[in-house]
């Protein structure tokens, strides 16, 4: 079963006393988005959504598995992991690959632990988004297969298998694969923001 973005988000708004107005003000969006996402005439982004999100404030962990419970969890076995991609359809990265894009896996509970950990694989093509991400915390990773082009700020640069990044997540940042072979980062982030 498919997950229904914008009856969640609109569940959420209810929720937190915000009209669609000042939810979109509250997060810094055009005020038609709201609307058109609860309408599911509108798949947001990465940045989107997270923007959206902020505003309530929320994880989008927390958005997408709302009774989520296994922070005393040690083990994962990768079928554990939390598919974050998988409930967004399109929204997150787009691939030249059919069926291709950016999946994100995340391990056990983000936020009982102050820590997000994620399994990150992007298709040739595959793109956060051209609106750069912005988030409260620090995040860092490393690129275990494949190479993936990594904006920080001013700064650009490829980064390939067995290279890695860690920067102040408050800078705006964005994750591309310009290859033609898939790419894997495990990357972390504290606090959680997805």
């Amino acid at each position: 079963m498919e997950f229904d973005v914008g009856s969640r988000l609109r569940e959420i708004r209810i929720a937190a006393g915000l009209s669609q107005r000042r939810a979109a003000e509250r997060a810094g969006v055009p005020n038609g988005l709201i609307s058109m996402i609860e309408q599911n005439r509108s798949s947001p982004s990465v940045a989107s959504l997270r923007k959206i999100l902020g505003g309530v404030p929320m994880t989008m962990a927390d958005f997408f598995e709302p009774e989520r419970t296994d922070g005393d969890r040690v083990f994962f076995g990768p079928g554990d992991l939390v598919d974050l991609t998988s409930r967004l359809g399109g929204a997150l990265g787009h691939g030249r690959e059919a069926g291709g894009g950016l999946s994100l896996r995340q391990v056990g509970d983000a936020r009982a632990h102050g820590l997000q950990i994620l399994h990150e694989r992007y298709a040739p093509g595959a793109d956060t988004g051209e609106t750069m991400l912005e988030h409260v915390g620090h995040e860092g990773g490393v690129v275990v297969a494949g190479e993936v082009e990594v904006t920080v700020g001013a700064e650009t640069r490829i980064l390939k298998a067995g290279d890695a990044y860690l920067f102040e997540s408050r800078t705006p940042h964005r994750f591309r694969n310009v290859s033609d072979r898939p790419a894997e980062i495990v990357s972390a982030c504290a606090p959680g923001y997805l």
